[in-house]
């Protein structure tokens, strides 16, 4: 601690006060020599290093005290001798006369920061400081420092990469922070961005872009103060320039507020969108069923106070045909061309919507008769008759509509719906393009209908199912040439007639089934049959729309093993009609093969001889209607005798339906006609009784021969 010789009191005093001088000093301190000898040292010296009181002397060589010093654990990972001649070489450099610092680590993980000074008469006076604790509140304060460092970059980045603007106010409505997004929402200039800007500035710019409550800048900017100095959540949508903005106002503890500001403009039209949607047609943009029925619902209130009101139900004629053979885009268009003609025959007060399909609905509301509705499904249907030009087809369709008026005809609405919906199938029922009001009974058809429907769909399943065949005459070879083949139905007991059970098949596409084994029994039976007998089978214009249609006849054909040119099929001119070029294509097909195509019911249409032109026909069966009056009336004979005439020149034989009579087989004998067909010579009769019929005349014909 200090020098240990005894001199004079003088010595002696001076020394005293050198050690309390050494003592008092907050830091370790020692002296060595220019020979690296410790001259003098104190306590602090000693704790920072644990040097004990007696381990250490005046004179000792500063290379015993490093290995001293490293046995004691300092200097950590080095070795005494490395350790001393760094240490040496630091002091042995730096005898300027300036200070000099370095940091070492002793035992216990302590810091300890030396400096020293060279001086000629003493050698090197050398500091020793604990720094550990004030390192440790540097390095707290530096991660302090990094850590807000990286907190304000994480804030900055939360706030300008949110969607939504975002702006904090101190309690004197002063700016504090805002984000990227709610300067670029109400398109705030850069001057209004600062920090420190007043509330009440950027609300009079607001304000003069377009924001308002109502009232004067003055009245907006009170509004809002008004808002904020509530001190509770507050939530308001505002109008600015066409767009909707929806500000959200949160107090803060401090007396300041954040609000955030979020354009739910395109949120808003979304929700629109869809609420509109959930209740029109996504095709034509009309009501659709739900907001149809929630209309029907409140005009029944008007049905209390004597108002009448009419629902039409509106089905498009042929649109199946259309959608099958052309394609669901063509089907398209036409529904949104036939939504457009029958909004224009609505009035302003009327509603028309979209059921689905091919299917609409109108409420004509209020009307002050039954005669404004049947106007209007007049106009309906007379502005759907018209061909449509689309993509450069011509298509042709109708409507059929049913009509029912309330409160006669009900006064709820499932009651006027349900009541439309029958006078729509009779409608349809009397050939389509027309209209018809409800009648009492139409529900008792209808079910016998859905009988009827219930019953055809297992009539192949049961065998329920039968063929009687229809000679034909012909006259110029006496015999029969050709048979007829009608198809029957066995239910309940009953025989049901085709005029029943036809058009419900077609409607419920059964008919294409059916027509198919229809074509199968009849090319076996007319197989047995003997010579060159034709058997004549109707198609229906349904059986057009299956694109096998072809294969089913060829099939047929050769599983009976009959000739292609006894068969024959037989067309309504109805067909033509709904699908010109598909159907012209699969009859010259059929042609091809050998069949025989005949048009059934000729002269009943309106479009008969232009038909004509476009296929060459095998045959024209007159319709019987024109036999019924053909002894009376003279114009039914110039018909016939047009027809047959017609047929003749066009190289197409000629059959007369319904020749009941001696008197009308004769007239129409004498115009030339080929076949005649009726209960004069055969009503139509069960396979085994034409198959006795058939050997019959091949036996007498055969004797003939003889004979001759």
């Amino acid at each position: 601690m200090g020098s240990k010789d005894t001199g004079n009191v003088a010595d002696v005093a001076e020394t005293l006060l050198l050690d309390a001088a050494l003592e008092s000093i907050p830091y370790g301190f020692c002296v060595w020599s220019p020979q690296f000898r410790l001259q003098m040292w104190n306590k602090h010296y000693r704790d920072f290093y644990g040097f004990s009181e007696d381990a250490i002397h005046k004179g000792m060589t500063l290379e015993d005290i490093v290995h001293l010093s490293v046995r004691l654990g300092n200097h950590a990972g080095q070795s005494p001798d490395a350790f001393y001649e760094a240490y040496t070489a630091e002091l042995l450099a730096n005898r300027s006369g300036s200070r000099h610092k370095s940091q070492e680590m002793v035992s216990g993980g302590r810091i300890i920061e030396t400096a020293h000074v060279y001086s000629e008469r003493l050698g090197w006076v050398v500091t020793h400081e604990d720094i550990t604790d004030e390192i440790a509140r540097s390095e707290s304060q530096q991660k302090r420092k990094l850590e807000l460092e990286r907190q304000n970059i994480r804030l900055d980045a939360a706030v300008n990469n949110i969607s939504i603007g975002l702006c904090m106010m101190d309690a004197r409505g002063r700016l504090v922070i805002c984000n990227e997004p709610y300067a670029r929402i109400y398109n705030l200039p850069v001057s209004y961005l600062k920090p420190g800007t007043q509330l009440e500035d950027i609300l009079g710019h607001l304000f003069d872009m377009g924001m308002s409550a109502g009232g004067t800048r003055e009245d907006y900017i009170a509004w809002r103060r008004d808002v904020i100095a509530r001190r509770e959540y507050g939530k308001n949508i505002h109008e600015l320039n066409g767009r909707t903005i929806l500000m959200q106002h949160h107090p803060m503890k401090d007396g300041g507020w954040v609000s955030t500001h979020e354009d739910i403009t395109e949120q808003r039209q979304a929700e629109a969108r869809i609420q509109h949607l959930a209740r029109h047609d996504a095709l034509t943009d009309l009501p659709n069923r739900i907001e149809f029925l929630e209309q029907m619902a409140k005009t029944e209130a008007a049905f209390q106070r004597g108002e009448m009101a009419a629902v039409l139900y509106i089905d498009l004629d042929h649109f199946k045909a259309v959608n099958d053979t052309l394609g669901h885009a063509v089907g398209d268009e036409v529904i949104k061309q036939a939504a457009v003609r029958l909004w224009g025959t609505t009035r302003e007060t009327d509603l028309l919507a979209r059921l689905g399909g091919d299917e609409f609905a109108m409420l004509l509301r209020p009307i002050d008769s039954i005669d404004a509705a049947a106007r209007v499904a007049d106009r309906i249907v007379r502005a759907m008759r018209s061909p449509m030009n689309i993509a450069g087809q011509q298509i042709e369709i109708g409507a059929s509509v049913g009509i029912a008026v309330g409160p006669g005809d009900g006064i709820t609405t499932d009651q006027l719906v349900k009541n439309a919906d029958l006078a729509l199938y009779k409608a349809k029922s009397e050939g389509r393009s027309t209209y018809h009001f409800f009648e009492t009974g139409m529900d008792a058809e209808l079910q016998q209908r859905r009988s009827i429907e219930a019953g055809l769909r297992l009539a192949l399943q049961r065998q329920e199912l039968r063929l009687m065949f229809q000679p034909l005459l012909g006259l110029h070879e006496n015999r029969v040439t050709c048979v007829e083949a009608l198809l029957r139905w066995d239910h309940d007991d009953r025989t049901i007639s085709p005029v029943e059970f036809i058009p419900v098949a077609e409607e419920t596409g059964l008919i294409v089934s059916i027509g198919e084994w229809v074509l199968h029994e009849a090319c076996k039976a007319a197989a047995s049959w003997p010579g060159d007998v034709r058997v004549a089978i109707n198609l229906s214009p349904v059986q057009f729309r299956n694109k096998d249609l072809v294969g089913q006849v060829r099939a047929a054909l050769a599983e009976a093993k009959l000739d292609p040119t006894r068969l024959e099929l037989e067309i309504t001119e109805s067909l033509l009609l709904t699908d010109n070029e598909s159907t012209i294509k699969a009859l010259h097909e059929l042609r091809a093969m050998g069949v025989r195509i005949s048009m059934d019911d000729f002269g009943t249409g309106y479009s008969s001889l232009s038909y004509l032109r476009s296929f060459p026909f095998d045959k024209i069966k007159i319709d019987r209607s024109f036999m019924r009056d053909l002894t009376t009336r003279h114009d039914s004979q110039a018909i016939i005798r047009a027809v047959i005439g017609l047929g003749q020149s066009l190289g197409m034989s000629t059959t007369a339906e319904g020749v009941e009579t001696e008197e009308q087989l004769a007239m129409v004998r004498e115009q030339g006609v080929s076949e005649v067909q009726g209960f004069l010579f055969s009503p139509p009769l069960q396979p085994a009784s034409l198959t006795n019929l058939l050997h019959s005349e091949a036996s007498k014909a055969l004797a003939s021969k003889k004979a001759s």
